[in-house]
């Protein structure tokens, strides 16, 4: 059946995201949150998204309304019943993922598809959480997610092929090309970014070149519109660390395995531009300085 409701679970960075590009697409869309001060602080992201469109432009004053029209935000998941489709996009821990999607296996009808956000854990394994295999996938949008494109369809061995191709088809209804891939461990892109990315870290350790020799590098020799380390500030040390680790147990080659740099540079809280310190100083988020390495 046709995909008319939208449900999204967590309203932070990816979901908060999620939430307005499907509103924007004329979609009925319900996004829940744990508690009240998360769902207003995602719900003002959307809302200064929506205003900078209008601001520049792009978008109308009637149509910001509408699209806002078309926008709830709970803390029930009682109020997720009436969705064709739920996506969740909240914390990367299993546990967290199991105890919802069983609670919402018994909320929603059996029509609804579930998808899972996730960038590096198993789809598989969190379909055995819920009583509908057959009804769910992997559906891994990028930051941020109403400029980004691309939007990753991971399909399990049990994946319904009606309910792969309907979530295909949700996918260019959002403005996204949608690419097919399977239930393997960081799927197309992670699989491709992040041994690049942790050979960037180890071309650092090894003296090939400076932080800001080794981005430039890349972005004038190769077209690349950030250089590695850079974009490693940009998406969280703690993130390519996590991801990085996930796929070094799945696979055990040495090209997932994470450099000794970028543990400690994780051990001490350096995560990149989030934490203000990274590979770049951010001091200064206008004009980061690159940061001497012991």
């Amino acid at each position: 059946m046709a995909i008319e409701k939208v449900g999204v679970v967590g309203c932070g960075l990816m979901g908060a995201g999620i939430a307005q590009v499907a509103a924007q697409s004329g979609f009925q869309v319900t996004v829940r949150e744990v508690s009240q001060q998360l769902l207003d602080k995602g719900l003002q992201s959307i809302e200064k998204n929506l205003q900078r469109l209008v601001d520049k432009g792009n978008l109308s004053a009637a149509d910001r309304d509408q699209i806002r029209g078309r926008l709830r935000g709970t803390t029930n998941l009682e109020d997720l019943k009436g969705c064709d489709f739920v996506i969740e996009a909240i914390i990367e821990q299993l546990r967290a993922k199991r105890e919802l999607w069983n609670a919402l296996d018994k909320i929603c009808p059996k029509h609804t598809i579930f998808a899972s956000n996730t960038s590096s854990l198993s789809i598989t394994e969190m379909a055995t959480f819920t009583s509908r295999p057959e009804r769910f996938l992997g559906m891994h949008f990028f930051n941020p997610v109403p400029v980004m494109k691309l939007v990753e369809v991971i399909r399990t061995i049990a994946t319904d092929p009606q309910a792969f191709e309907e979530t295909l088809a949700l996918a260019g209804k959002l403005g996204k090309t949608a690419v097919r891939t399977t239930d393997r461990t960081g799927f197309i892109v992670n699989r491709l970014l992040v041994p690049y990315l942790l050979d960037a870290v180890r071309a650092l350790e090894e003296g090939v070149g400076s932080i800001v020799d080794i981005d430039n590098s890349m972005k004038l020799g190769c077209g690349h519109p950030m250089g590695p380390l850079t974009l490693l500030d940009f998406v969280g040390l703690d993130t390519t660390y996590y991801i990085a680790n996930i796929m070094f147990d799945e696979f055990k080659e040495k090209r997932f395995a994470s450099p000794p740099l970028l543990k400690r540079m994780v051990l001490a809280g350096w995560n990149g531009r989030k934490a203000g310190r990274g590979f770049y100083d951010y001091a200064d988020p206008a004009n980061p300085k690159p940061v001497e390495m012991a």
